[in-house]
């Protein structure tokens, strides 16, 4: 658990081996997600939004988005969100935040949280520190976002 605390600043070990539990069911669902064809992994969207609407919570669903998200930017970005990333989608979800240095992605990590967050259809802002950052981020991004 050091190499966590080390990268994230998320709080008591309490929290930390929270974390683990669920980043244990999202590694778990992998295969499951790794098998979906495109269009059925794209669906999970449409899903996610009925499961929501019937009453379901967004912290219920997060294992599953997480998977979904983490297999979708692999297909199209090319990069797949480690342990710790996923942890820091958790600990944006949750609304506090996650301090990691350059280089350990923060870009990737927000698409987590913006996911999940957006399942009910009211909007997500994701903030970078300038113009170039935003344009930069939003065109990296974008072929995940739009997959979905």
């Amino acid at each position: 658990m050091g190499f966590f605390s080390k990268l994230l600043s998320v709080g008591s070990d309490k929290e930390l081996k929270r974390y683990q539990k669920i980043v244990e069911r999202i590694n778990s669902l992998e295969p499951t997600y790794e098998a979906m064809d495109d269009e059925e992994l794209a669906h999970q969207t449409v899903l996610f939004r009925e499961r929501y609407a019937n009453g379901e919570s967004l912290d219920s669903m997060l294992p599953e988005a997480f998977a979904t998200v983490r297999e979708a930017s692999r297909r199209t970005t090319g990069l797949r969100h480690f342990d710790v990333q996923l942890i820091g989608g958790m600990t944006l979800h949750e609304g506090q935040i996650a301090e990691m240095k350059t280089g350990e992605g923060k870009t990737l990590v927000s698409t987590l949280a913006g996911y999940l967050n957006a399942i009910p259809g009211t909007g997500v802002h994701i903030v970078t520190v300038n113009d170039y950052l935003a344009k930069r981020d939003s065109e990296w991004m974008g072929p995940l976002y739009q997959f979905h």
